[in-house]
């Protein structure tokens, strides 16, 4: 039997389920009432782990969640086709596959052998966790003309996966730079 969680108890980043769905708070708010014998509510802000969909829903303290059955299973990125994206489960060795719509927008910083984590719920993979940063090649980017540099500017840099960021004037075509997966920004040279 999953242990129970109470409203009053979910927190920022807590997962736990409701009507067999897995969902992430976001945010909680908990409203104590002024009057005697009123009840304590929580607002929770979550996010479907299912379909990403995110809303609010008010909650009585008392009203019990239980923990899902999510684990995060180390993988490396294989391949994509029109069907969807390929992975390979580090543990089992089991190829598991993800569609467009689980993956976001993930496929900006994903290159083959790319390792990350996936999500499994109930035994099936519903997304996936990227690292932190990412380290890309720089496919393209225009040359730093000499006097650019002054003003310490950016400079539009397409990666190898085709995803477009800001770089410093100093960086050139063919160089590795590290890009942050939560921002899509530059973070540095690899």
């Amino acid at each position: 039997m999953a242990a129970l969680v109470e409203a009053i108890h979910v927190k920022r980043k807590t997962v736990f389920e409701l009507d067999e769905t897995p969902y992430a708070c976001l945010d909680s708010d908990i409203s104590t009432p002024t009057a005697r014998g009123g009840q304590t509510l929580v607002r929770l802000k979550m996010r479907n782990l299912l379909t990403g969909a995110v809303f609010e829903r008010t909650f009585k303290a008392q009203d019990k969640f239980k923990e899902p059955d999510l684990v995060l299973v180390p993988a490396s990125y294989l391949y994509s086709d029109g069907d969807g994206s390929y992975f390979l489960d580090q543990e089992n060795f089991e190829t598991l596959s993800l569609t467009s719509a689980m993956l976001g927008n993930a496929m900006d910083f994903l290159i083959e052998g790319t390792m990350l984590q996936i999500h499994k719920f109930n035994g099936n993979p519903i997304g996936l966790q990227l690292p932190i940063f990412v380290e890309l090649d720089v496919s393209y980017t225009e040359p730093a003309v000499r006097g650019d540099t002054s003003g310490g500017g950016t400079k539009t840099a397409k990666l190898e996966t085709g995803f477009e960021i800001k770089v410093p004037m100093f960086i050139k075509e063919g160089e590795k730079v590290k890009v942050a997966t939560e921002t899509g920004e530059f973070a540095g040279r690899a």
